[in-house]
């Protein structure tokens, strides 16, 4: 296969993409204005903030010693949901930019 037939179907390809991804997720989503994304960034916002004053929190109430495996566990499920939630916000935003969803002028 020759170098222009492999961009050749590179670029059918992500045509692909972008026509089956906006065909699945645009019909989910209704079309989107700024005051609509608000709540997702808030929502963010607050995953990160739990996170961290958990992390102060603990810090404060350990004292200089180390924290329990329990202590650890709760911390851990914090910065869980608020990577999760950074990861949601990012797939949001990607789905934007390659106009999978249409946005509100």
């Amino acid at each position: 296969m020759s170098e222009l037939d492999i961009n050749r179907l590179l670029l059918q390809f992500e045509k692909a993409v972008r026509e089956i991804n906006r065909e699945e997720i645009n019909p989910k989503i209704p079309e989107l204005k700024l005051s609509e994304l608000n709540p997702v960034v808030q929502m963010v916002a607050r995953a990160r903030a739990h996170y961290l004053n958990g992390l102060f929190n603990l810090a404060n109430i350990i004292d200089g010693d180390m924290p329990s495996p329990e202590q650890v566990k709760k911390l851990k499920a914090m910065r869980e949901a608020y990577e999760e939630l950074v990861e949601g916000s990012k797939a949001l935003e990607v789905a934007i930019e390659r106009g999978y969803l249409d946005v509100k002028g």
